[in-house]
């Protein structure tokens, strides 16, 4: 019923806007938007030159050729055909009529036309204009990102995104300006964010502008649309683990509303997709547990859903107010029945896990060369778990509680035609629960901690007349209340172009964070999402603090890209909780850093209808702790030394197919010593991470076909095999100390072969 209402309030709207917008004059940079998503193109242009330009739309069903001339005679531009994807805006006229020529905004194609690569590193990801990622039906958001060299996921898990050696709560995780606490749906498997309504991806290693905090290990700024759409763009989706549907609707000249819904089916059809999804993420938890056979798991009941939604308001030419909103839940329930000869019960257990965030943003132009961005947020994350121990008779509840609000003013003075100058003020207040309850023995904790801090920055951004040299460089300085002390932290970013196809980048910066995620044990909140959010204390807890600096050079020339990146970074403050260790350290406390160098390459060939690419990385990452492994460095745990990603697109008008190989060194591992196992009831280790688990390989592969059902519906189906081969990986090894003083090996397997399916429909 409820996929009924939403199909006709879709429809209802469609034809209601349809109706109203008859001969309205648009912007002209959300009618090259529109064009660039139903021709699959890309336009480049400076937005502040033809932000004031409108114009009737064409129609949609012309041809593209056919708009570029309408648009022509309609407006004082003119378009250029770089190539079969891309077209520059060359001219147009200025306030006193003569022609003055745009300067084109130099980006090189990255992974593919829709990846690429701008001038200050950063990695622009456009997810729902990518062409097809290998394994998936379907865009996804954060999955996309792990084709960016240097960035994987060590367990397969969106929840555990691992950029250049770092934890994934290193990762500063942005959803249109607003800090989220959670990545992923089905615990980590699907990123949580709608990539219909993701307009791009902004991701950035190093050289992290001013304007940002926070994240020691990246920024994966996550944008939607702040321009009106031309037409109305719809969509509703279904595949083998959730129904979706999105909406781009104009409701007047001034006014628009984007919205993005989707549900889980796995409630009601337990597909194969959701069998293999299932036993990926919860194999070796609680759920899965037998007690010894005593206890037996049933009726469990898994869904997820989100909604997003932002809503644009035009006030005048020059004020723009926008208001966002994004709700996100996961939940799983599950009956355990207890049967011995003394008594039998049932009890049912469960976690579920939720996101709600939501920002009002006031934007001015104050005059040509100066405006300004006043954005307020709140952001909210939630875990609860219920865990029964039905032998014991004991029940254990756990909640995590993140409430995060602030304030965030930006502002931007262009000096001449060359110089940029950006200043800023950030307030932060983040307020942190942890609460433990047990019955038997009585128990109860609740732990809250806030810290609030404000944070000014400047930055200058240069682009010289010959287009040859690019220098953004930064500083940004912290204060946190509750410990009084200044944190400064410098940022730089330099392009030279050599020659025509040799250019080479420095980038460098100074980063720090308040919040991580560490583990109490591993069997909190049922062994599923055992990661905990917490606040430092500056004590055992420090502030974690980054220093980078890498050298980069880059070759482009007839649709071939060499880039090859060599950096060192440390990071410092970290603790043993935070790592995850599963070996001697587990329920150490100590306080330490990683040290960590590496080289990105990427060699990407675009052919007619085929782009490929070949991604290597290589790194050498260790921990030094002040007292562990008496102060000596040892491997990190997420020291991956070898990394190596070989995809190949095929694309056509209607037509895509995809196939990918990724192989990697296997993870470092902890073992126990072969002559003395156990010393007074302990597992007796070999020095930690010393050895290494074997290596992993999987093979993936995609394919979509478009079909125009009428000049206004086109439908795509979509078929991918996540891990053709089958093959057998293992992601984690662990060992356990059992009752009878033996030692068992525990160890977690990735994906096996796992197929989906999806059809789609945009109108």
């Amino acid at each position: 019923m409820i996929k009924k209402y939403f199909i006709v309030f879709l429809f209802s709207l469609h034809l209601f806007t349809c109706l109203a917008q008859a001969d309205i004059k648009s912007p002209l940079i959300s009618i090259l938007a529109s064009i660039e998503q139903q021709h699959d193109v890309h336009f480049t242009y400076i937005d502040k030159v033809i932000d004031t330009i409108k114009c009737v739309s064409p129609k949609s069903s012309i041809a593209l050729n056919e708009k570029i001339k309408y648009l022509e005679e309609q407006s004082p531009i003119q378009f250029k055909f770089i190539d079969r994807y891309y077209i520059s805006v060359t001219t147009l006229l200025n306030k006193t009529g003569n022609v003055q020529e745009l300067k084109e905004i130099t980006l090189s194609n990255y992974l593919s036309k829709n990846v690429l690569k701008d001038l200050n590193g950063n990695i622009i990801i456009k997810p729902n204009k990518f062409s097809i990622l290998p394994g998936l039906t379907e865009p996804d958001v954060l999955q996309t990102v792990q084709y960016i060299p240097g960035v994987m996921s060590t367990n397969e898990s969106i929840s555990n995104i691992n950029i250049r050696g770092g934890t994934h709560d290193q990762n500063l995780i942005l959803w249109d300006g607003i800090k989220m606490y959670q990545s992923g749906h089905f615990f980590g498997l699907i990123s949580a964010y709608s990539p219909y309504l993701t307009n791009r991806v902004l991701v950035t290693k190093n050289g992290t502008s001013a304007a940002y905090g926070d994240g020691v290990s990246s920024t994966i700024d996550m944008q939607l649309d702040d321009n009106f759409n031309h037409t109305i763009l719809n969509g509703i989706g279904l595949n083998l683990i959730h129904i979706d549907g999105f909406s781009k609707l104009r409701l007047s000249d001034k006014l628009e509303l984007q919205f993005s819904i989707r549900r889980a089916i796995t409630d009601y059809v337990k597909t194969p997709t959701y069998n293999e999804y299932f036993k990926r993420i919860f194999e070796d938890t609680d759920i899965n547990s037998d007690y010894n056979s005593k206890t037996v798991t049933t009726n469990k009941a898994f869904y997820f859903y989100d909604f997003a939604s932002k809503l644009l308001y035009d006030i005048t030419n020059k004020d723009r107010l926008r208001f966002n909103f994004i709700k996100m839940y996961n939940n799983l329930d599950y009956i355990e029945d207890l049967s011995i000869p003394v008594k039998t019960n049932t009890l049912s257990s469960g976690i579920n896990q939720q996101s709600l965030a939501l920002g009002l943003s006031y934007k001015r132009l104050w005059t040509k060369t100066f405006d300004s961005d006043l954005k307020i947020y709140a952001s909210n994350y939630s875990i609860n778990a219920t865990n029964f121990d039905l032998i014991n008779v004991q029940r254990l509840f756990q909640k995590n509680e993140v409430i995060d609000t602030g304030i965030k003013l930006h502002t931007n003075y262009k000096i001449g035609k060359t110089i940029n100058w950006s200043n800023g003020y950030n307030f932060y207040e983040i307020g942190i629960t942890n609460i433990e309850e047990v019955n038997i023995p009585i128990f109860f904790s609740n732990i809250k901690k806030v810290l609030r801090h404000h944070s000014i920055y400047s930055e200058v951004a240069f682009h010289s007349n010959n287009k040859k040299t690019s220098l953004r460089k930064g500083i940004r300085f912290n204060y946190f209340n509750k410990f009084n002390f200044f944190l400064i932290e410098p940022r730089l970013s330099l392009n030279h172009k050599i020659n025509k196809y040799f250019n080479f980048e420095v980038l460098a910066e100074a980063k720090s964070q308040t919040t991580s995620q560490v583990i109490q044990r591993q069997n909190d909140f049922l062994g599923v999402e055992k990661r905990r959010w917490v606040l430092s204390d500056n004590s055992l807890r420090p502030v974690i603090k980054s220093k980078q600096i890498s050298l980069g050079i880059n070759y482009s020339k007839n649709k071939l890209l060499i880039s090859t990146e060599g950096y060192l970074k440390k990071v410092e403050g970290i603790t043993t909780r935070n790592q995850g260790f599963q070996n001697q350290y587990q329920f150490a406390d100590d306080i330490g850093n990683y040290y960590i160098k590496g080289i990105d390459l990427l060699v990407n060939k675009r052919f007619n209808r085929i782009e490929s690419w070949f991604n290597y990385s290589f790194s050498d990452n260790n921990y030094t702790f002040n007292t562990l492994n008496n102060e000596k460095k040892f491997p990190n745990n997420l020291n991956i030394k070898h990394y190596i990603n070989i995809a190949s697109n095929y694309v056509t008008t209607n037509f895509k197919l995809g196939l990918s190989m990724n192989w990697r060194s296997g993870n470092p591992v902890s073992t126990p010593n072969v002559s003395n196992p156990i010393i007074n009831n302990t597992i007796n280790y070999n020095s930690p991470n010393s050895e290494s688990l074997k290596s992993y390989f999987r093979t993936d592969f995609s394919s979509t076909y478009k079909l125009k059902l009428s000049n206004t519906v086109k439908s795509t189906i979509g078929i991918s095999i996540w891990n053709i081969l089958n093959r057998k990986n293992i992601v984690n090894t662990y060992y356990i100390l059992n009752d009878d003083n033996s030692i068992s090996k525990i160890e977690n397997k990735s994906l096996r072969l796992t197929p989906n399916l999806s059809f789609r429909l945009s109108f």
